[in-house]
């Protein structure tokens, strides 16, 4: 059992052998910080606290399980909010002391890689790739927290060999969607402005860093910013909630795709000098920008190791990667003491 509290998706999933999904359930509380612009996070506790144990019994009941069937249970302790990761914690501890299964706690970045391990579902709507990747292997993990490359050698064995020096990927299109006006979350929201939009528009910088595989955006944030004041025919003083207003729809959609299109080459640019220095034998990418449909074209266009990639459902947080994730943790490290364990809301890899 894998079960996910670490920002705004209540989710739990039962995996068997790290690769076949029974079930996977998420509650999602995204609608509710819509108006704010992103996540709120006491709305997102109190969602997690309604959500928790009704996403359980229905991730058991869809897995047809008990929790006799149940071996192990893995929970997210970080990164992430504090207190939608208590929530997590709390539940998964009870479980663990009460039922007396052993615990693993989870690295929420280090599971997105692990989404990929998942090749078989009950559900047969999900897209799965054939087969797990083999190791090595590099990982891409882009989401709106996080920006890392990874080397896994082998499982619990990896090496973090590049990752953002200020913003991640996925809150640089947060904020670029919130500069032009466009909804919460800014991923999708860019992404359909994009595909009205020419991305040869406008002229945008690619951050050119002394550490070979990191990555940096706010410096092409800021570009977006100054782009976006001069097409409004406006200088550096206008705050940037007063553009929406004064931009065209065109105008917005060319901004848009122009942005994509850099912050996405920027990521490839990075992801192919390491493939082509490290010689992994798989290459996947993990997070929920990895769900945008340009970036799996650019990678597979730039790169000659082929990326079999997970079903777009399993990008965003989830609980059936925790549970893939507990799966190699069961087979290699001893279980956290349920009555000990804590969560840490900047735990690094």
């Amino acid at each position: 059992m894998g079960i996910e509290t670490s920002c705004d998706e209540t989710a739990a999933a039962v995996v068997e052998g790290g690769q076949h999904m029974l079930s996977n359930v998420v509650a999602s509380s995204l609608d509710l910080h819509t108006a704010y612009g992103g996540v709120v996070p006491e709305i997102a506790a109190r969602s997690h606290v309604e959500a928790i144990i009704p996403v359980i019994k229905q991730a058991l009941d869809l897995a047809s399980c008990s929790w006799s069937d149940i071996d192990a249970i893995s929970v997210t302790e970080g990164p992430g909010l504090a207190g939608s990761l208590l929530i997590g914690v709390v539940t998964a501890k009870s479980l663990a002391a009460t039922l007396n299964k052993p615990l693993y706690a989870i690295n929420h970045v280090e599971a997105h890689i692990y989404a990929n391990f998942i090749t078989l579902a009950n559900d047969k709507s999900y897209r799965l790739p054939a087969k797990p990747p083999s190791l090595p292997l590099l990982a891409l993990i882009v989401s709106g927290g996080h920006s890392h490359l990874v080397y896994l050698k082998d499982h619990g064995d990896y090496q973090v060999i590049g990752r953002t020096l200020d913003d991640a990927v996925g809150e640089a299109f947060d904020k670029v969607a919130k500069m032009l006006g466009l909804p919460y979350p800014g991923g999708p929201s860019i992404a359909k402005a994009a595909e009205n939009g020419n991305q040869d528009a406008y002229i945008l910088p690619k951050a050119h860093l002394a550490g070979k595989y990191d990555f940096s955006f706010s410096g092409l944030k800021t570009a977006v910013l100054r782009t976006a004041q001069r097409v409004a025919g406006k200088d550096f003083t206008l705050p940037s909630h007063l553009l929406p207003e004064l931009l065209t729809d065109q105008q917005k959609a060319d901004i848009a795709a122009s942005f994509q299109s850099v912050a996405l080459e920027t990521l490839v640019d990075v992801l192919e000098k390491a493939v082509q220095d490290y010689r992994p034998t798989s290459v996947v990418i993990g997070g929920g920008v990895a769900a945008n449909q340009s970036l799996r074209q650019l990678v597979k266009k730039r790169l000659k190791t082929g990326v079999d990639y997970t079903d777009v459902r399993l990008c965003t947080d989830n609980g059936a990667m925790i549970a893939a994730l507990g799966y190699y943790k069961l087979q290699k490290t001893t279980p956290s003491d349920p009555y000990s364990l804590d969560i840490d809301p900047s735990l690094s890899m």
